[in-house]
């Protein structure tokens, strides 16, 4: 088969432009996108997991669209090619000299053009805001996420053009895009993307472009699953235009082959145990460190507002827990899924800055990290990382042991008043009590908080407090 030189391609991709759905198709992508992260409240438009946090986080919430963002590119591929059979041309065409292959890439390449150039028009308003946004760490995982977000929709228009030209009826694209939405859908993940799980198992939801959402900032997609997309994705396309290029039944039959071979491979590379298919960004968590105080290469621009609350939260630490003190504060490397107990060390401070509590700046992340430090959270993880009320009871009396005065901790998603109410009576009790005995109830609390004892506010009271 032979190419059109490059000037006859242009004027024919010019061409093929005016006549066709596909400026619509890429206007349809950006604007639908655009006004759900701009317009939709949700953990994509503010705080750590925010669109244009990192590029990471605009690559996945870019993704994570696809769930409405694919069935729109198959209805509209479908749309497109339905327009031979509107005009009623298509045995016309089959007709003329020109190679059948060579028609249908002519007619997929302007909808799967325009489809990528309304998504990377996307990416590159969120990627204005990523730079925008002061952030100094730029991960080299970003780009393949967004490059398999970009085959989709491409994949998608193709797969749609042909299924339309096998089926050439006005039902077909509202019935490709509603079948596409409830397919992907349900192969979405369902929780948060350190476990995701679906309604089916993980290999076959990985066939679904869609993403989870961002809760840890820390994780990638890994590898295998970027590779298994790619040639699931392959496969759908060579169906779209072997279908586009098939004139009898025999034809149309085979060129279900590439879509079948593209499944079987990928189910073979895609990993089958969901922890495999979101892993720890290893670049993005290495330390950087300003003396006893560290954070990950993709927080280093919060580094100079840690280091001060850090060396002094150390310092308040070393006194009231003595040879047991943290010698560190450094920010929490590890993944864990909502429901799971978080890390925990004896010998640092951890920091989560996905944590509410850890948001707050000079004498307030001082006391939070104080109270971090004597009494670490062992409780699961839930979509605000603050714990119980009995954990926050326990850490603002530990705080208050340091600082002299109790107060409640910010950022948790306990209110003020139910935090006081707890540890009120506690702290009452607790500074009523001599020093020495004081110093040993608050090394039994830091003991026991590391350990994740069932009620840490025993240690500070003697009797337990439920």
């Amino acid at each position: 088969m032979s190419l059109p030189s490059a000037p006859s391609a242009l004027r024919l991709l010019r061409t093929e432009l005016r006549r066709s759905v596909a400026p619509w198709a890429g206007a349809a992508v950006l604007a639908a996108a655009l006004a759900f992260l701009t317009l939709a409240p949700g953990p994509w438009s503010a705080g750590t997991t925010a669109w244009t946090a990192q590029w990471t986080s605009m690559a996945l919430w870019s993704r994570h669209l696809l769930v409405f963002l694919w069935p729109l590119a198959l209805g509209f591929g479908a749309l497109q090619g339905l327009r031979d059979h509107r005009s009623r041309t298509a045995e016309l065409l089959a007709c003329t000299p020109r190679p059948a292959r060579q028609r249908a890439l002519a007619q997929a390449g302007p909808i799967a053009l325009a489809l990528v150039a309304g998504y990377g028009l996307l990416l590159l308003v969120g990627g204005v805001g990523v730079l925008t946004g002061g952030t100094t760490f730029t991960p080299a995982g970003w780009l393949p996420i967004s490059l398999v977000g970009a085959l989709a929709l491409a994949a998608g228009a193709v797969l749609g053009l042909g299924v339309a030209r096998v089926l050439p009826s006005v039902l077909t694209p509202p019935a490709l895009a509603v079948g596409a939405f409830l397919l992907t859908s349900l192969l979405r993940p369902t929780t948060d993307a350190a476990v995701p799980t679906s309604a089916v198992p993980n290999r076959l939801s990985l066939l679904s472009p869609v993403t989870a959402p961002v809760r840890d900032t820390l994780l990638t997609v890994a590898t295998p699953v970027h590779l298994g997309q790619v040639l699931w994705l392959l496969g759908l396309a060579a169906t779209g235009l072997a279908l586009l290029a098939a004139a009898t039944p025999r034809a149309r039959l085979l060129a279900l082959a590439p879509l079948l071979a593209g499944g079987a491979l990928a189910l073979a590379v895609l990993p089958a145990d969901p922890r495999d298919t979101y892993v720890v960004d290893r670049a993005a968590a290495a330390p950087v460190c300003d003396g006893p105080v560290c954070v990950t290469a993709l927080r280093q621009s919060r580094l100079d507002e840690l280091a001060g609350p850090g060396r002094e939260a150390l310092r308040l630490l070393a006194a009231a827990l003595g040879d047991r003190a943290p010698g560190t504060v450094r920010e929490t490397a590890e993944s864990h899924a909502i429901g799971e107990q978080p890390e925990r060390s004896g010998d640092a401070v951890l920091v989560d800055f996905d944590d509410p509590v850890f948001a707050a700046t000079g004498e307030r992340l001082t006391r939070a990290l104080v109270a971090q430090g004597i009494a670490p959270n062992c409780r699961p993880r839930s979509d605000v990382e603050s714990g119980t009320v009995d954990d926050a009871a326990a850490q603002i009396v530990a705080a208050a042991r340091v600082f002299g005065d109790l107060r409640p901790l910010d950022g948790t998603m306990h209110p003020a008043s139910d935090q006081i109410e707890l540890a009120g009576p506690v702290w009452e009790r607790f500074r009523a009590l001599p020093e020495a005995e004081q110093r040993r109830r608050t090394a039994a609390l830091h003991e026991a908080a590391v350990g994740c004892a069932d009620d840490v506010l025993a240690a500070l009271t003697g009797v337990p407090t439920r």
